[in-house]
Parts: C-alpha cells; structure tokens; sequence
C-alpha cells in the first residue's frame, strides 16, 4: 500500500481510559482505548459499504482485517505511531471535503481512528483532527 494522505481523528472503545468512558469492543471485539489500536474504513464488504471513502475520492485504501499493522504519521510535527485494527470507522463520507491544516501541511478526509492512547502519542487529544499519511512500513 502506498502512503495514503488525509486526516487522523479519535475515538473511545473498550473499558474507561483518559477521557472515555466504557464503550463497546469494536467491530473486532479487542478494541480498547488504552491500546495502540484504530478503527480502518474497508476492513470489510460491510465496513466498506457504512464508510463509504470512495465518496470523498478517496482510492488506494487496501482491504485490511482485524489486527492489520499501520503506521500513522502526524503531518504537523513528523510523530508517527504503530497501530492495529480494531474497529470498522471513521465513517469517512459523513466528512467529505473536510480539511485539516497545520502551516502548509494538509490533509482532507477522515481516513483512520485512532485510539486516545495512540492519537496521544502523536499529538494532543484537544486537537481532535490532523492532516497524516498512514503506511505500512
């Protein structure tokens, strides 16, 4: 899979963990908001067919199942994070056209979730959005 470009957000799973309360365990069943985990548009027929990133042009976005490595990189400050999919998300077409900046660097269309522990790692929960490329290597 080649760098795919957009905007990393985050979401709660699992038990309680910093700011969530207790959520459910994700489309995976392991998902947990303490963990390096993420939620990934087409990891399945009816993932794909919910999130629907081919309405915001988004190509390129590989078929990967539960427990599939990424790895995030924030685009505003070079951070990156190893995570692993838990959950079916974002639900990328409810955000077309939905641009995030930090400078020059930009990225549009919620393409990854990650888990509050992951996204802390690359940048502050109070943030919410930031442009990233996400890889696998």
């Amino acid at each position: 899979m080649a760098a795919l470009r957009g905007e990393v957000s985050w979401f709660c799973c699992g038990s309680a963990w910093g700011p969530c309360g207790t959520a459910g365990g994700g489309a995976c069943g392991t998902c947990r908001s303490g963990n390096y985990q993420h939620a990934w548009p087409n990891t399945s027929d009816a993932c794909l067919a919910i999130t629907r990133p081919d309405r915001c042009g988004v190509t390129g976005m590989s078929r990967r199942g539960c427990g599939f490595r990424h790895y995030t990189t924030n685009l505003c400050n070079g951070a990156r994070v190893g995570t692993t999919i838990a959950d079916c998300g974002p639900q990328t077409d409810l955000f077309c056209g939905e641009s995030t900046c930090c400078g020059s660097a930009c990225g549009s269309n919620r393409i990854i979730d990650l888990t509050p522990a992951a996204y802390s790692a690359i940048a502050s929960l109070s943030a919410g959005l930031r442009p990233c490329s996400v890889d696998t290597v």
